[in-house]
């Protein structure tokens, strides 16, 4: 066992609360301001105990939040070894959810990083990406973002018409066609079945729905620049093989996945996404299972559901598969387009390993792991009972 200065971190948008500790003594509080000069004061803090105490390691650790990345890279360059961990992996007490303070953030923080250091407990720290692919995720979560943007406006404008009792035409097609927005357009200006002040709030609608528009046209730009670069373009190009998948949903999958060369198999893909029924199986409960996950990333799931919808349509395999889960009986939908996702899932997670250029892994491969190659044709899943596959099991034994 080595020698350690363990500390345990709370961030807020103006202060670092810290507990620190060496090995097993007890904790020592202390404050600094969350700004470059708070934060360099504080790594002259730590150096300065490493050095009072022989040259400790100094291991920091706090959790994932909207502050990012930035303090593992100062952190990082200052020789400190640092860790970003999950919260919603943090074990919590009933009692402690409601007994909430910075210092008891950081104190358990520092009692999971003492328990992984001192007892080889596990510590659920967040894979941390490198900054070019936290700076592409910015552009395809941009677009993302306008596009959600963009559709709000469009149910705001059918709310709108509907609250005034405003009946589309036939002939304008059901969609958002330009014979529907010249239509829009003329009711905003008199003379208009609408009111004055409805004309108002629709040509302040068309407004904003056309600088959205405008926006995605110029994301859509950006996001073709990047995944046109040599560190994504050969695994876009695979990815884009898949019926039902482009340029922004492949983007999508490369820059929230990050390094695909992290997961070893299938199920950690799917549960990495949340696309995996969540489970209470304890004493005689062994069959209960409950609704997905939904872990991980939200919008790699929001683009695996609308690949997967035109799959169906589109991809007769693809359709059969849907159809085989339905089985007639529609309550049954949503379970067959959540199979249908992770089914997407690991394919585009198979294709993007084998393209060579996904987003480059931040450790090589480990020795001997075991590698998938893409099936030919989609294959067959079929639940078996536990004692079937016990009986299985059993017969290769013999």
């Amino acid at each position: 066992m080595g020698d350690y200065i363990m500390v345990g971190c709370d961030v807020s948008d103006r202060s670092l609360m810290v507990q620190v500790a060496q090995n097993a003594e007890a904790a020592e509080k202390r404050s600094f301001g969350n700004s470059p000069e708070g934060r360099k004061k504080m790594v002259v803090f730590l150096t300065g105990r490493s050095r009072e105490c022989a040259g400790a390691q100094v291991v920091f650790a706090y959790e994932a939040g909207p502050h990012g990345f930035g303090l593992h890279d100062e952190l990082t360059a200052c020789g400190i070894r640092a860790h970003v961990l999950a919260p919603t992996l943090l074990p919590q007490s009933v009692k402690g959810r409601k007994d909430k303070t910075d210092e008891k953030d950081a104190l358990r923080i520092l009692e999971a990083l003492r328990g992984h250091l001192l007892a080889g407990n596990r510590l659920p720290t967040v894979w941390v990406p490198d900054r070019t692919t936290r700076d592409d995720r910015e552009i395809v979560r941009s677009r993302l973002d306008v596009d959600r943007k963009a559709r709000r406006v469009r149910v705001q404008t059918r709310m709108l018409l509907k609250r005034t009792a405003v009946s589309r035409p036939e002939g304008l097609g059901k969609g958002w066609t330009l014979a529907y927005r010249a239509w829009l357009r003329g009711l905003a200006h008199a003379p208009s079945p609408l009111a004055a002040g409805s004309q108002i709030a629709l040509s302040s609608l068309l407004r904003q729905l056309a600088m959205h528009e405008e926006e995605l046209r110029t994301l859509d730009e950006a996001v073709a620049h990047v995944a046109a670069q040599d560190r994504y373009r050969a695994a876009v190009e695979r990815l884009d093989e898949e019926s039902g998948v482009g340029v922004l949903t492949a983007m999508v999958f490369l820059t929230e996945m990050g390094d695909l060369n992290r997961f070893s198999n299938r199920r950690q893909v799917a549960a990495y996404l949340g696309i995996v029924a969540g489970k209470y199986l304890t004493g005689n409960a062994q069959n209960r299972y409950g609704r997905i996950t939904r872990q991980g990333s939200s919008r790699v799931r929001a683009v695996l559901c609308q690949a997967a919808w035109r799959r169906v349509k589109s991809d007769p395999a693809e359709r059969a598969r849907y159809e085989r889960i339905v089985a007639g009986n529609r309550q049954r939908t949503k379970r067959a387009l959540v199979a249908c996702m992770r089914h997407l899932a690991i394919r585009l997670w198979h294709r993007a390993r084998t393209a060579g250029n996904a987003t480059p892994p931040s450790r090589p491969p480990t020795g001997g792991r075991r590698q998938f190659a893409l099936p030919a044709q989609p294959r067959k899943y079929e639940r078996r009972s536990p004692a079937l596959v016990l009986r299985e099991k059993r017969r290769r034994a013999v």
